[in-house]
């Protein structure tokens, strides 16, 4: 017997059969206009964005741009979008539906695409029936980012300031506590300077041979500095010490106010979102080739099994003749 589905007998079969597969692709190609038009399939539009980030510092070995694609993609900046514009309501999810969270990540993640390019930079689709509606939620998306790792940062960088406010307060409460006994140093025993009183000290000593009043005052300043001159000497060094530690710190604490008062934003972008003039799903010309070509080929195949059958009854009457 003969294979029917040879390219010969293709040829046979579309010639005999012209006018009902010729039928079958025009009815094939308006149902498949039909079944995707926006009655049967709702029409998605397309709005994307290209960025670089910026102004942050990766936690671990992750890059900057992976850093990025795991806060653009947290819940904090969905559910902020969500509440926003109501996307529960406008992408017609019933809040009372049982399993009505997972519906809505699973249609967010969906519509919502953040991947990174092969150039290190982050790309943002958003797929909607409202091209303004994935135009605007773009916009949103990256002022939400942005809020967030302003709000991080300010979380760390309060941190940062709290604790050199303390430190500082410690250290200025010590800084004044040596300032405070050097002050009853200097007033109740005369002691200002320990190294130049000294010099002052044993040159008026000397000069008047002990016997003069000006030699006892000197006597008088020689026993309080051998009495508490080592104190004030190491007090001047300490509240020198202190003094620079403090001034130190004050810059660093400077610089980490400067960080928490920062209102940066946090993206380069080099592609901004746009509103698309025609839709991106579906592609109605691919649907109706493929639907075309499979309903042919179908058609194809039961006009076979049809020419099969009628051979194999004409060769059993044949042969029973």
């Amino acid at each position: 017997m003969d294979n029917f589905f040879n390219s010969k007998n293709i040829i046979e079969i579309v010639l005999k059969w012209r006018l009902q597969l010729a039928v079958v692709i025009v009815a094939a190609i308006l149902l498949s206009i039909l079944f995707s038009s926006p009655i049967f399939i709702t029409p998605l539009y397309k709005s994307t964005c290209l960025l670089y980030p910026s102004n942050i510092s990766p936690y671990s070995d992750e890059s900057e741009t992976e850093q990025s694609l795991q806060i653009f993609q947290s819940r904090d900046i969905r559910d902020s979008l969500v509440k926003k514009f109501n996307l529960a309501k406008h992408w017609g999810i019933d809040s009372s539906y049982t399993h009505f969270e997972s519906t809505l990540v699973w249609e967010y993640s969906q519509r919502v695409h953040v991947n990174k390019t092969p150039f290190e930079a982050v790309e943002i689709e958003i797929w909607d029936q409202d091209p303004i509606m994935a135009r605007d939620l773009i916009n949103a998306m990256i002022e939400a980012y942005n809020k967030k790792i302003r709000a991080m940062h300010k979380e760390k960088f309060g941190e940062v300031v709290f604790n050199y406010n303390y430190i500082m307060g410690v250290k200025r409460g010590f800084l004044d506590s040596l300032k405070t006994r050097a002050e009853e140093l200097g007033i109740k025993y005369g002691i200002l300077q320990y190294e130049a009183q000294t010099r002052e000290v044993l040159r008026a000593y000397l000069s008047t041979g002990g016997g003069s009043v000006r030699s006892a005052e000197a006597k008088a300043m020689k026993k309080n500095l051998e009495e508490k001159g080592g104190e004030m000497l190491l007090l001047s060094e300490m509240m020198r010490s202190e003094a620079g530690a403090f001034s130190a710190m004050k810059m660093d604490a400077d610089r980490a106010l400067l960080d928490y008062n920062r209102d940066y934003t946090y993206v380069n972008v080099l592609s901004k979102p746009f509103v698309a003039d025609r839709n991106a799903y579906p592609i109605r010309w691919i649907i109706v080739v493929f639907s075309t070509l499979a309903a042919f080929f179908m058609a194809i195949l039961i006009i076979g099994a049809i020419e099969r059958s009628k051979f194999r009854s004409f060769s059993t009457e044949r042969n029973e003749g």
